[in-house]
């Protein structure tokens, strides 16, 4: 097993107790991670407290040190994806691609704009808007897409003057001490902390005096609780709580030809995506065919370890996970829904055939809830009214996609759509310029784009008067 450390204020940092990190394509542990003790995180909070003004006061140096962190991330990448994989099942292309990932969120932002924004220049009085950073950010992370979501929060974090204590979810924390790790050579010690634990640790920041902001990527219930921790300090605060995201197709769409990629949207990361198709609504005379060109591209779709050539579709992340999806899909079954799987690896891992579900109806938790795994339903509607106010029907709200020939008609029907994204004939089209963020039980704030690093600034208003 590989000797992971926590960084702290720069340093690699070991700790009394460990905790075991589970292999999902095998369901056996393969590493220890560092369990971070109260003390611990009190010497994280306290370094990068003692680190943000030095790091607020040059913005340049900031640009820099961005820059040098995305290079020397993707120059090791192949020291990080295969942790990655090992961790959370994905393929181990997907993995080095999210390491990338984070590169690219860095350079992002280290060469975004940030204009002067004056609101007022006359002979009275010149009236700026100056953005100031908050000043130590609590980032907690989930075990999806554990780089990627971290790179979300941390790059505007640090581009605006902030430093973070990064927290990673217990399940998937050792690609991110790594990252961490890298990362200290080239930034400045104390600006990016990274410590490992249990739900108690990220409990403990979230009700630290230290974070005036609380950045959270998870489920409602988690969100709910930082929420309710965070109010007695007025913590500033950015929840993204996932959705269960529908697609409606409309009656001029050829299920042949979206197959692919309504496929790829609903199923990519083995279904294991915030904002993935978790849902689609059909018209009644295109049913059967949306079904089986579904279904036919399940079956052909190859599950595996990620380590292996070809594989495109991990396990499920954990345990915990893969039975609530196998017991969301049971019950489908069981109230007469129809199955129609791939097939996946026997014995060990957390494997679960990617499952197209004929004949669930609004109601059945395989559509109400967030499945997060490799199980779609497929409901038919009977118009366009049935159709939106059946996927606008529920407390989510993150995003959706409507698929059409007429574009312009899909668009229309996309403005409807109650979510922070709606996705004409695509779905899952992410970038670091595009802002996110879910309305509803889905989330508070927005990531990405100068939405997402104002997120992390408090508003000034800096008034000089001339006269």
């Amino acid at each position: 097993m590989a000797d992971f450390t926590m960084t702290i204020d720069g340093e690699r940092v070991t700790s009394a107790g460990t905790f075991g990190v589970v292999n999902p394509a095998t369901g056996e542990v393969w590493a220890e991670a560092p369990d971070c003790s109260p003390g611990q995180l009190d010497e994280a909070l306290l370094a990068a407290q003692a680190a943000q003004p030095g790091w607020a006061a040059d913005l340049a140096a900031r640009r820099t040190a961005l820059h040098a962190a995305a290079d020397l991330l993707m120059a090791r990448v192949g020291e990080i994806a295969p942790v990655l994989t090992a961790e959370q099942g994905k393929p181990l292309k997907e993995a080095a691609e999210e390491v990338f990932g984070f590169a690219y969120w860095l350079k992002y932002y280290a060469d975004l704009p940030l204009p002067r924004e004056i609101l007022q220049d006359d002979e009275s009085a010149l009236v700026e808007v100056v953005r100031r950073p908050v000043g130590v950010v609590a980032a907690i992370t989930p075990w999806n897409f554990p780089l990627v979501l971290a790179s979300w929060k941390v790059a505007p974090a640090l581009l605006a003057g902030n430093t973070v204590v990064l927290k990673p979810s217990p399940y998937t924390p050792l690609a991110t001490l790594k990252a961490g790790e890298v990362l200290a050579e080239v930034l400045p010690a104390g600006v990016l902390n990274v410590v490992s634990g249990g739900d108690e640790l990220g409990a403990g920041l979230a009700r630290h005096e230290i974070p005036r902001k609380i950045s959270f990527t998870g489920s409602v219930a988690t969100g709910k609780n930082i929420a309710a921790a965070a109010a007695p300090d007025l913590k500033r605060l950015t929840l993204e709580l996932g959705g269960n995201d529908p697609a409606i197709l409309l009656d001029d769409v050829d299920p042949a030809e979206v197959a692919d990629r309504l496929f790829a949207a609903a199923f990519a990361n083995n279904g294991q995506v915030c904002a993935a198709v978790k849902r689609v609504y059909a018209p009644r005379s295109l049913y059967g065919e949306v079904v089986e060109a579904l279904a036919d591209r399940a079956r052909r779709a190859r599950v595996g370890d990620g380590t292996h050539d070809g594989v495109a579709l991990g396990p499920v992340n954990n345990r915990r996970q893969l039975d609530r999806v196998t017991g969301l899909v049971e019950r489908a079954r069981a109230g007469g829904a129809r199955l129609l799987a791939g097939k996946a690896p026997t014995g060990g891992g957390y494997f679960f055939p990617p499952t197209i579900v004929d004949g669930a109806v609004d109601g059945d938790g395989i559509v109400d809830e967030e499945q997060f795994g490799p199980a779609l339903p497929v409901v038919p509607y009977t118009d366009v009214e049935d159709a939106l106010a059946r996927a606008n029907g529920t407390t989510y709200g993150l995003s959706g996609s409507v698929w059409g020939t007429d574009t312009d008609r899909a668009a229309a029907v996309a403005e409807r759509l109650e979510c922070g994204t709606a996705w004409v004939n695509t779905h899952f089209a992410l970038g670091p310029h595009q802002p996110f963020g879910g309305h509803k039980w889905s989330g508070v704030g927005t990531e990405n784009g100068v939405w997402g690093y104002h997120s992390f600034t408090d508003l000034q208003v800096l008034h000089r008067a001339k006269a």
